[in-house]
């Protein structure tokens, strides 16, 4: 192809007239052999992913999926949902409240858990150490740290689980370790419990498996979008137009608690 000033490029998705291939794979070809988060996994890295890893990739998808009515992601979907405003807006106005304080710390705990991995390395010291140190210039600075405590879970379900699967995927890096250390290292200096949240988890997995800091909110984000879609439909099934929404207000109606076996 004869390059010229209009020209750029794109490797992710070839499109032509009955042919469309993610990464090089037709996608028709892919429907039906692949789960969503393999595929996820291939147009995000180039490369299908090994079971372990898809596996691993799909728990942290449905880890995201919802959080009931209390996350603010979902206050403001469903108050913008009420307007009687189309679908899109309303989730797109869920999606941008998604920040450090709620589902969005995942790209900054990656980067932490990256560096305590890497100052460990290079100071030639242990990773409770490492830690340690991160959580003292957290404290100098007055930085939260990112990837521990819950407003609601005192131990987060999700986050304890996600550390199992990888566990049972056979991921053995450093990261996973080094989460813990932070988690450990926080409660010897502030003789309280900060216990690994979603995010957290969800960081040291997505660490685990390599992919770039930068990504890492966009897969919270993949997540919670159905979620707030299902939430948004609701809102406009069940609810008066332009009613005033209180947090705190909504009672759980759904199915009672079913087990999957």
């Amino acid at each position: 192809m004869e390059k010229n000033e209009q020209t750029w490029y794109s490797a992710i998705t070839e499109t032509a007239p009955n042919s469309i291939r993610l990464r090089g794979y037709r996608i028709d070809e892919l429907m039906g052999h692949i789960s969503f988060a393999q595929a996820v996994f291939l147009a995000f890295t180039g490369r299908l992913p090994s079971e372990e890893e898809g596996r691993l990739l799909d728990a942290i998808l449905v880890s995201g999926i919802d959080h009931g009515t209390t996350p603010p992601s979902t206050l403001a979907a469903r108050t913008v949902a009420s307007c009687d405003v189309p679908l899109t807006s309303a989730l797109a106005a869920g999606i941008l409240a998604i920040g450090k304080a709620h589902g969005g710390a995942v790209e900054e705990c990656m980067e932490v858990v990256r560096k305590t991995v890497a100052l460990a390395d290079d100071a030639g010291i242990t990773l409770d150490e490492s830690a340690e140190r991160m959580v003292a210039e957290a404290q100098a600075s007055g930085r939260r740290l990112p990837g521990l405590g819950h407003r609601y879970h005192t131990a987060d379900p999700r986050a304890l689980r996600l550390i199992e699967l990888a566990r049972e995927c056979k991921f053995r890096g450093r990261h996973i370790p080094a989460l813990q250390a932070i988690e450990s290292a926080f409660i010897k200096a502030k003789k309280k419990s900060l216990p690994i949240n979603v995010d957290g988890a969800i960081a040291a997995c997505l660490c685990e498996m390599d992919f770039p800091s930068s990504a890492g909110n966009g897969f919270f984000i993949i997540a919670r979008t159905a979620g707030l879609i299902v939430h948004i439909l609701e809102e406009c099934a069940r609810e008066e137009k332009m009613r005033k929404i209180h947090p705190d207000a909504a009672v759980y109606d759904g199915p009672k608690e079913r087990k999957l076996c």
